[in-house]
């Protein structure tokens, strides 16, 4: 009889099915596509269904639990929440080499972010792994960042003297360069400063200028990349990371890539053609509304121009601030695919 009951409790054990993983997961701003189109399927459905019911998540964003956006790696490092993901910048306080990720007017298209991007990666992980304790899954684009005008503008030359709203602190740095000045204003704050005249200009993605309303309080768009690509990077705690098995790190890997990652790359370039069209009527819409801001046409002697300010003032400014090992790595990556090198 004992052996019986020993044998059924065997069985028993063997039908039970293993624990399901639980993810707490904050997504970055939930009005924006990014969210909407891919952050929010993939966490809230793909990965659940991949997993066939191991991986269990719950889903909210930084904006809905009333995030400051600077804190939200260092609360993910701390374990507050197992996954999170914002725009990179908004990290650079805690750790200055990030800024080296995005980078003003050194990809001018979806595939140039896409290398830039990649080359840094490694990069990247060690920032993540060594400042916030967290592994990277993940880096996605925002649409470009352009510069929305609640000013008459016409060229880069325009900036000068004009108070603009800047992506990341490197962006900033770009526009004091050009003669203007940088402010720092929150995303969600832009429209109301905008229409005050707190800023003359703000730098934001096309498509999260249209989403947030922003043709409202600005006529003009420069629909130049002086803001980059505003890389939003995804990342685990690396102590969660570290209690997956094998099996389920592989799974979150591979559909992270194929199933996150590679759409929103994907999707990019028409992204910004789109956004643009939407913003001035420039062609269909395919999201609404059409509305009527003036496309401000950027030269090559405006490009020209501004690479040589990112170039000779701006990346070793940065490099003096980050240290000489972060702008030989920078050097040896980044700079080497996009054709830049900077001098320290």
């Amino acid at each position: 009889m004992k052996r019986t009951l020993t044998l059924i409790a065997a069985t028993s054990a063997l039908a039970v099915p293993a624990m399901a993983e639980d993810l707490s997961v904050v997504g970055s701003w939930s009005g924006l596509p990014l969210h909407k189109q891919y952050e929010a399927p993939f966490w809230g459905e793909t990965l659940p269904e991949a997993s066939g019911g191991k991986i269990n998540v719950a889903l909210t964003t930084h904006n809905q639990m009333n995030l400051g956006v600077g804190d939200v790696y260092r609360l993910l490092g701390e374990g507050v929440y197992d996954v999170a993901m914002t725009v990179a910048d908004y990290a650079v306080a805690d750790a200055p080499e990030l800024e080296g990720l995005d980078v003003p007017l050194v990809a001018l298209s979806a595939d140039e972010a896409r290398v830039m991007v990649d080359a840094a990666r490694p990069m990247v992980a060690d920032i993540y792994r060594d400042r916030f304790n967290s592994h990277v899954l993940a880096i996605a684009p925002y649409p470009p960042q352009v510069v929305f005008c609640n000013a008459e503008v016409a060229a880069l030359d325009d900036l000068k003297g004009l108070k603009v709203r800047a992506s990341g602190r490197m962006t900033a740095k770009f526009l004091e360069a050009l003669g203007a000045e940088g402010i720092n204003v929150s995303f969600s704050e832009v429209p109301g400063a905008l229409q005050k005249g707190v800023v003359d200009c703000a730098v934001t993605g096309a498509g999260s200028g249209y989403s947030a309303g922003w043709w409202e309080v600005s006529t003009h768009l420069m629909a130049i990349p002086l803001g980059g690509w505003d890389s939003v990077v995804t990342a685990i705690n690396m102590d969660k990371w570290n209690s997956l098995d094998t099996e389920t790190q592989a799974l979150i890997s591979a559909r992270v890539a194929a199933d996150f990652e590679t759409p929103a790359w994907a999707s990019a370039q028409d992204a910004l053609v789109n956004d643009i069209a939407c913003l001035t009527g420039n062609g269909d819409c395919p999201a609404g509304d059409a509305r009527s801001m003036t496309l401000v046409d950027v030269s090559d002697a405006d490009f020209a121009k501004a690479r040589d300010v990112l170039v000779g003032q701006v990346l070793p400014e940065w490099a003096e601030r980050a240290g000489p090992e972060w702008a030989e790595r920078w050097n040896a990556s980044v700079g080497k695919a996009v054709g830049v090198t900077i001098a320290h």
